[in-house]
């Protein structure tokens, strides 16, 4: 998703007296328990696939729907109730396991479904499968400022015509359809999406159109299908007045991806040239660096939706109004950023971090917004140098707040600070310099959505990941930058002709590699005075280090 607030980082490292802003403390109730950790009603079920039908009402906003949820075990259950979130004023009808009614009981956004009657229904082995369905009805969240603050979208066209669609992520799916509401656990399978319309509208979804049908009398039932794994909240409808075309691209592998672009009717003309001038590129420059768009079998959409953008799963949400840069504004200051539409790179930067590469928890979620934004800087890196790429991050600083970590406490539903964006940029920015090697530093971009493809993971994991790949000890600099919001300060001495330094205001055993200026090698400095060298001046030091 795109940051909230103006997109911008400090430096990481300064010199002078640095200030210590401490965590702000939440306070966590057993909602939020419920909805952040996999208890013992949820552990012991695997969700295999959705099947969700729906039908929206626009003039009444009432929504209508049941969600077939097929499932295997994970283990002997320990307890006779399944756990499935819908949020209020959202609520459940009914339920079925096969034939059977299954008594339900609601507490807050979580429904408890009995299953004490029928554990003969459930599978036998984790091999088995058995399909729950789910029906629900109700007024879903109308979105207050969507993405941000999402719920469901009621929109027009300029030409009067209805205009809905979803956007939930942090909020969550559970806002609009009952499921297992938790990053980590995506329907192996994929997962369908039915959507009754009137036949003056069209309706798009994720993955590829099965094909429409006559739903009632002037209704029609469009259905769509995801075959990889895909989270709750990037499974959504967008419902307008749409016109469709389609192209392709040869990909890295020499495979056929198909691109479909969906955009209301009256927007079609200046469409067309924006969308081909940057998808095809931002493509390109993003298989270079981080390995095959991951979802060849569901293909790349683009949907015209009535917010900003979301990086919904092959079908991304795109409002940017057809501009260049942030709705026309370059977020890095530098010029670079009105050289390209941010929401085409920036969401589609997330069709490999976040999608792809998926957090257990939202906790981690600086995987999928750091890694995106860096993105950016990539794509500029591939199609205008390295100079532009490094004058783009340095733009971004500026405007970090270090308000508070960027890794929250995990299983309660929680997000790091919104510096996720800009200073998870920069940070990975610093592991490239720190590498100094660009070849190992792709590498290890394509190999984390190979080894960490469509499987949730953790950020303790991806940070092993890099200390392995790179024969580094990285864990020292994920800490102080990702789990405090102490700024590290460099601190430097001459001794008998030689030059020492050493970090203060971090965490011990706080290192990173220091040099003089961009043609220098690195030298490691910890939190001990480490010598450096002759030639090294209090004044070089300050004025030339940096991050590039």
């Amino acid at each position: 998703m795109i940051g909230k607030k103006t997109i911008a980082l400090f430096l990481l490292f300064f010199f002078g007296g640095a200030s210590l802003v401490r965590s702000q403390s939440t306070t966590f109730d057993r909602q939020d328990t419920l909805r952040g950790t996999i208890g013992p009603d949820r552990a012991w079920w695997n969700v295999l696939h959705y099947e969700l039908t729906i039908e929206p009402d626009y003039t009444t906003r009432l929504l209508k729907g049941r969600n077939r949820i097929e499932f295997n075990l994970t283990g002997a259950p320990q307890t006779d109730r399944m756990q499935i979130d819908l949020q209020q004023p959202m609520q459940i009808d009914k339920v079925l396991l096969g034939q059977q009614s299954l008594p339900f009981q609601r507490e807050g956004n979580v429904y408890w479904i009995d299953l004490s009657a029928h554990r003969s229904l459930l599978p036998k082995s984790k091999k088995m499968a058995a399909t729950i369905e789910i029906q629900y009805s109700g007024k879903p969240r109308i979105a207050v400022n969507p993405p941000w603050d999402g719920g469901w979208i009621y929109k027009k066209d300029r030409s009067g015509n209805p205009w809905m669609s979803v956007a939930c992520q942090g909020l969550g799916a559970s806002v609009w359809y009952p499921c297992k509401d938790h990053q980590s656990d995506e329907p192996d399978r994929g997962a369908q999406l039915n959507i009754i319309v009137p036949d003056t509208l069209q309706a798009v979804a994720n993955g590829r159109l099965l094909g429409k049908k006559l739903a009632g009398p002037g209704k029609e039932q469009w259905s769509w299908n995801v075959t990889s794994p895909i989270n709750n909240y990037n499974l959504v409808p967008y419902i307008g007045r749409y016109a469709h075309w389609t192209d392709t691209l040869l990909g890295e592998e020499k495979q056929k991806l198909d691109l479909d672009y969906w955009v209301l009717a009256e927007d079609l003309d200046k469409a067309k040239p924006h969308f081909l001038r940057d998808v095809k590129r931002m493509l390109r420059a993003f298989e270079y660096w981080f390995g095959p768009y991951p979802f060849y079998n569901d293909g790349f959409k683009l949907v015209q939706s009535p917010h900003l953008g979301m990086e919904h799963q092959s079908a991304i949400a795109y409002g940017n109004q057809f501009r260049n840069g942030y709705l026309g504004s370059d977020l890095s200051r530098s010029g670079w950023g009105l050289k390209w539409d941010y929401i085409i790179i920036h969401e589609s930067g997330h069709e490999w971090f976040a999608n792809n590469i998926t957090t257990r928890d939202i906790a981690d979620m600086w995987i999928h917004e750091g890694f995106t934004m860096y993105s950016e800087v990539l794509f500029i890196d591939y199609h205008y140098g390295r100079a532009a790429a490094d004058a783009y991050v340095r733009g971004l600083r500026p405007s970090i707040d270090n308000d508070r970590p960027l890794i929250a406490p995990y299983g309660v539903n929680a997000e790091g600070s919104g510096d996720m964006y800009n200073k998870g940029a920069n940070l990975i920015h610093t592991l490239r310099e720190v590498i100094d090697n660009d070849s190992l530093f792709r590498e290890i971009l394509r190999g984390m959505n190979r080894d960490f493809a469509l499987e949730p993971t953790t950020s303790a994991a991806v940070e092993a990941y890099w200390s392995k790949r790179t024969g580094l000890n990285l864990q020292p600099i994920f800490d102080q930058y990702l789990r405090t919001t102490q700024i590290p300060t460099l601190e430097s001495k001459m001794v008998n002709g030689i030059v020492q330094c050493r970090w203060t205001n971090c965490l011990p055993p706080f290192s990173m590699p220091v040099r003089s200026g961009p043609a220098e090698p690195w030298i490691w400095v910890s939190t001990q005075w480490t010598p450096v060298g002759k030639d090294w001046t209090r004044d070089k030091l300050s004025a030339n280090l940096y991050i590039q």
